[in-house]
């Protein structure tokens, strides 16, 4: 799970280990992200009943997209398959 999070962000294993000692909130968590990864436009379909390339809020979009590689990643994907090239 902690490399779809870095993939999808760009935080560093110490990075995301302090964030989430800190219980940074999902708003600061996406806003403050060094490095979100450009590839990550390319994740599409349903989660949660949400159709993810939908979602026009900003944060939720980026919610979604994680939602939806975890749910990928849950139900046994391979983990190159989840991480999309671009």
């Amino acid at each position: 799970m902690d490399a779809v999070i870095r993939w999808l962000t760009g935080y560093s294993d110490v990075a995301l280990g302090a964030l989430l000692a800190g219980k940074t909130d999902f708003e600061t968590f996406f806003a403050e992200a060094l490095a979100p990864n450009p590839a990550r436009a390319l994740i599409t379909g349903m989660v949660c009943g949400v159709r993810v390339e939908e979602v026009v809020e900003p944060t939720m979009r980026e919610i979604r997209y994680l939602d939806k590689l975890i749910d990928e990643l849950a139900r046994g994907r391979p983990l190159e398959k989840i991480l999309r090239k671009g």
